[in-house]
């Protein structure tokens, strides 16, 4: 894995997005990926209903617990590292949660420069 997947989008060291429940391409709480991520699972987000049933209509079932993955399904307030292209096309749809750039990982900016992502931010100071 490369350094700079490590790292947020704030160029700092990447800070765990959230323990319980337990997220991450790697399932370790943080948003670390690698080239094998092929969904870009690298936005901390603070999920809400609104975003949770978009993304259900859109394909992407967050809500239903799937334990055979290790997934508990999500709920309002939960935070959870999702896929950059699903938060991009949220933004686009209106749908879009907050965030945490400090727990977000810099590959996003592959997908969605720094200046929008800010427009969400939670943690920004």
């Amino acid at each position: 894995m490369s350094e700079e997947y490590q790292r947020n989008v704030l160029d700092q060291k990447l800070e765990k997005c959230s323990s319980e429940p337990l997220t991450g391409w790697y399932r370790d709480g943080c948003c670390n990926t690698d080239e094998m991520d092929h969904g870009v699972h690298t936005v901390c987000a603070k999920v809400t209903n609104k975003f949770l049933e978009w993304a259900k209509e859109n394909g992407n079932d967050l809500i239903t617990p799937h334990p055979e993955y290790g997934f508990p399904g999500l709920k309002e307030g939960d935070s959870w590292c999702v896929c950059t292209e699903t938060y991009a096309q949220s933004i686009d749809a209106g749908t879009a949660c907050r965030i945490f750039l400090k727990k977000t990982n810099k590959k996003t900016l592959s997908i969605i420069p720094l200046e929008k992502l800010k427009k969400y931010a939670i943690d920004l100071s």
